[in-house]
């Protein structure tokens, strides 16, 4: 019964912190990008560009996504869910 209890005040992680987390640590791989693999370091970049609200580290993101990601930038930019047009 005491196990059921805590079982059930123990608050699960909301998505926002969730997504936080992910944001957090792909700030972290871009960080220290030339230690980790150039795959891990496209997926780091993409989420940047579709979770931070940061202009410029948005922009620095897509400019790793550019050196990095082989495909042609508009292929690159629907992958990341960048809307028709760049920002405004």
């Amino acid at each position: 019964m005491i196990a059921l209890l805590t079982h059930l005040l123990v608050a699960a992680p909301s998505t926002v912190d969730w997504m936080h987390d992910r944001l957090t640590e792909a700030r972290g791989v871009l960080a220290d990008s030339t230690q980790h693999p150039d795959s891990l370091v496209i997926l780091a970049a993409r989420v940047v560009v579709g979770q931070t609200d940061d202009a410029r580290e948005c922009s620095d993101a897509l400019d790793l996504l550019r050196l990095l990601d082989r495909r042609p930038l508009h292929v690159v930019a629907a992958a990341a869910g960048i809307p028709k047009g760049g920002a405004a």
